[in-house]
């Protein structure tokens, strides 16, 4: 768990268990649990499991500044767990989010200040989201051991979609104002497909009490700054969630309590300078590929067994039928692999 209490809002806490790092599936989910957030005098906020495994979520809740609260929550094993209590701190807003082509690469910055320089402390998560159009549009498709007109045609587009991993933090305690000015949030090459059509960035902000900071950037150096003999070494994080059941039962995750402000930006592409040439991250699909199933140019065999060795396992596509030149008939198709024509294998068909 590493997440927090959204004081304004809807709280999404996901729970899930330690599993090796050499794993290549993912953490292991805690499904079933009874999850909620308390305060200080005994008030109980539920949080309801999703359709995502291990996802929990709360009501909109508008919680008071004046209790502290922490999370509370249930195996179904019959552990118990909670956080320690945290009084909630209001993020101010987000002052704007910018970004500026410079050295072949497009750089995307924050701009955020608190007048009362109560914060001192903040994070921040970036969503992103891009267009994506595949290059092709296939007429015909194989099923039913042959090749036939396409029933249900492939999207035209579909959105790419990144949350970012990286730790965002920043803190100005060592400033005479409580002023952050150009963080760099996301840097990605001018050229990149994400900026082919329309792309988009939602930055979340959060304030941050002190030791979340601390183990936020604790957590940034164990994951960030280690690599040689000069990094410093790892240290062991934890945070401020303790097991009731058995506490000697080491816990990982922080929970702390703020509101959340955030803000949306997009660019497209015709807002990018005109000397940047943008891919459109299909540049080896194209041209296609030509099986030819007849004719002089044929590998022996049945067309029946050709489509099939070439289309069954659905790995490759067919696009178009290829005609002889001279008026001889259907002598192939046009292919290329399911990466170049069917955009879900890139993003989702579905607009987020």
């Amino acid at each position: 768990m590493v997440l927090s209490i959204n004081s304004q809002g809807v709280t999404t806490i996901r729970l899930s268990r330690t599993y090796a790092i050499a794993a290549k599936t993912d953490p292991p989910a805690e499904t079933q649990a009874t999850v909620y957030i308390e305060d200080d005098r005994g008030a109980r906020f539920v949080l309801s499991e999703s359709t995502g495994k291990g996802v929990y979520i709360s009501d909109n809740l508008n919680l008071s500044v004046t209790r502290k609260f922490r999370l509370h929550l249930n195996t179904r094993s019959g552990k118990e767990y909670v956080s320690d209590y945290s009084l909630i701190k209001i993020t101010p807003a987000i002052d704007a989010v910018n970004w500026r082509v410079e050295n072949s690469f497009l750089n995307l910055y924050v701009d955020t200040h608190d007048a009362t320089g109560n914060t001192l402390y903040y994070r921040w998560e970036t969503d992103e989201a891009w267009e994506i159009y595949p290059p092709y549009n296939p007429g015909i498709e194989y099923a039913n051991n042959g090749v036939q007109p396409i029933v249900v045609r492939y999207p035209r587009i579909c959105w790419g979609n990144q949350h970012s991993n990286a730790v965002q933090i920043a803190k100005t305690t060592g400033l005479t104002q409580d002023v952050v000015a150009d963080y760099r949030l996301r840097q990605h090459p001018a050229g990149s497909e994400r900026f082919f059509s329309r792309y988009s960035m939602l930055v979340q902000q959060h304030a941050l009490s002190k030791v979340e900071y601390d183990y936020w950037e604790l957590l940034r150096k164990n994951t960030e700054s280690i690599g040689s003999l000069f990094d410093p070494q790892p240290s062991q994080v934890t945070g401020n969630v303790h097991c009731l059941s058995d506490p000697e039962e080491m816990v990982l995750g922080f929970i702390g309590a703020h509101s959340i402000s955030e803000i949306r930006i997009f660019i497209t592409r015709a807002e990018l300078p005109a000397a940047v040439r943008v891919l459109n991250g299909y540049e080896a699909c194209v041209p296609p590929d030509t099986m030819f199933i007849s004719g002089p140019r044929a590998p022996r065999g049945n067309a029946a067994v050709l489509l099939k060795d070439a289309f069954a396992t659905q790995q490759q596509l067919p696009i178009g039928p290829v005609y002889d030149a001279n008026g001889g008939g259907l002598v192939g198709y046009t292919v290329k692999s399911r990466d170049c024509v069917d955009c879900r294998t890139r993003g989702s068909a579905t607009k987020p």
